[in-house]
């Protein structure tokens, strides 16, 4: 078995390694989900040498069970609702809805709390890298691959650390590539690959995206 990672910004800066086909491209964006897939964008990025931006998506926990996902909303209106799961749990319409809203006044605060003034970073026909510290249902990356098609990239990268094996087919053909450092066959938590798998605060979020584009912008001073 391999040893776990130290940290997300170890795991980022080995994840960049089955990425390298996309170093140097200015067609090419790296987009993180927040909170914890920021130092692993970070990283991708700086190894990459292109742009990360931050791509907020709000998970929709079962009332009951909020760590279990029966979908996601990502920043730009999108949704992913996993019918199967809210009709088999016995959730309400209005369960779900109210659960959308809160999503929704969520996804506002991180907006504002992460990027500040900054406008986000342009997405039509780039490649978009989207990237995060793993996956167990797959929600928010499906998601944020659904916001990302409506803003029409030429090509969606999912790029992860680590995932069960078969995650690929839980996107359902959302993404155009999957990237994954770690596909192990016991898998029961994202955290179990981690010695630090501490919550990801919301100023290292905003140093990390800020010091990205100081990286980037001095990147392109010297082309």
């Amino acid at each position: 078995m391999e040893r776990p990672f130290t940290d997300r910004r170890e795991a980022g800066r080995l994840l960049a390694g089955p990425l390298s086909a996309y170093a140097g491209r200015r067609d090419v964006i790296v987009l993180a989900l927040p909170r914890g897939g920021v130092p692993i964008g970070y990283e991708v990025a700086k190894a990459l040498r292109v742009p990360l931006d931050v791509l907020p998506v709000c998970k929709l926990g079962l009332p009951w069970q909020p760590e279990l996902a029966m979908g996601a909303l990502s920043s730009n209106g999108a949704q992913y609702v996993d019918s199967a799961l809210v009709r088999s749990a016995g959730v309400s319409e209005a369960q779900l809805q109210s659960a959308m809203a809160l999503a929704r006044i969520e996804l506002g605060r991180r907006e504002a709390r992460y990027r500040g003034e900054r406008a986000p970073l342009a997405v039509a026909g780039r490649v978009a890298v989207v990237v995060d510290d793993g996956m167990a249902t797959g929600a928010s990356l499906k998601a944020a691959a659904l916001a990302l098609a409506t803003l029409g990239p030429a090509r969606i990268v999912a790029a992860l650390p680590v995932a069960p094996a078969g995650s690929q087919d839980r996107l359902g053909g959302t993404v155009d590539e999957f990237v994954c450092a770690r596909t192990p066959a016991a898998f029961y938590s994202v955290g179990q690959f981690y010695l630090d798998f501490d919550q990801v605060s919301d100023d290292t979020v905003r140093e990390l995206l800020a010091q990205a584009a100081a990286d980037d912008a001095n990147g392109a001073a010297q082309i």
